[in-house]
């Protein structure tokens, strides 16, 4: 147990040192950046710009959208998928994902490969507490005994109940995210994950920007403009305490400020 103890903080600490500092690419940046910006220009935010700002500010967004000149992937409407092995992101993706799960199997490979030569057949504690016939598979891995009280726990089954069970251990000593305990929904993905859905959010297929890009083009031509800054000036003098008997805030009137007489 101590011996996996000090493998788990050393696994830990050389993920840290392979994990490399993810890159931004310009053109997966500029293709968000996009997107963004429509549907700033889309929210009252927009309303702060001239009628023919964001009339201008429309139509070269929605030309864009068309043609298709913000994408990441230029050629993805054509039909041919796009190689992974030329995408930096889908690369670096993949090597990280290499780094991290050599970084695991290696040191449980040789633990276990230890264990296996010099403590095969062993026997290491007993549990204080009794147990029914179907946990003898679980806790008497490689002792072929048909006699032997349930509650004996061989050598190889304390090495799989330590690689599950030590997770509270690992947090107490190194913090919640940690690189040293062994998630079963980890090892279970592990052998399925394609290159780059190592990173923190999934990659979206080039088919489906495509469609949000012509979604965003609908909507911007749909978007109306309406005028944000109208009578902020009495808006702003209500906010402060001022009478305003104009009315309609777009209406210029007499201002009367209220002012607290002092004592």
């Amino acid at each position: 147990m101590l011996v996996m103890v000090l493998v788990g903080v050393l696994r830990h600490y050389a993920t840290q040192l392979l994990n490399s500092v993810p890159k931004g690419h310009f053109k997966g940046v500029r293709e968000s950046a996009a997107l963004m910006r429509s549907r700033t220009l889309r929210s009252p935010a927009g309303g702060i710009l001239p009628q023919s700002a964001f009339q201008a500010r429309v139509r070269y967004l929605a030309a864009a959208f068309e043609k298709g000149a913000y994408l990441k992937n230029p050629n993805a409407g054509t039909g041919a998928a796009p190689n992974p092995m030329s995408d930096p992101a889908a690369m670096e993706g993949m090597m990280d994902m290499m780094k991290k799960n050599m970084a695991m199997i290696v040191p449980q490979t040789l633990i276990m490969s230890w264990i296996t030569f010099f403590f095969s057949g062993f026997v290491i504690i007993k549990l204080p507490f009794p147990l029914t016939v179907r946990f003898k598979a679980m806790l008497q891995r490689g002792i072929e005994t048909a006699d032997m009280d349930v509650t004996w726990v061989s050598s190889l089954s304390w090495y799989f109940l330590n690689l599950f069970g030590l997770r509270s251990i690992f947090t107490l000593i190194l913090g919640e995210d940690n690189a040293a305990g062994t998630d079963m929904n980890s090892m279970s993905a592990m052998g399925g994950m394609m290159p780059g859905m190592g990173a923190a959010q999934p990659m979206q297929q080039p088919s489906e920007v495509i469609n949000m890009f012509k979604n965003e083009k609908e909507l911007l031509e749909l978007a109306q403009w309406e005028y944000g800054l109208k009578g902020v000036e009495l808006r702003v003098l209500q906010m402060y305490g001022a009478d305003v008997p104009g009315g309609d805030a777009g209406v210029p009137g007499s201002v009367t400020l209220n002012r607290k007489k002092r004592v």
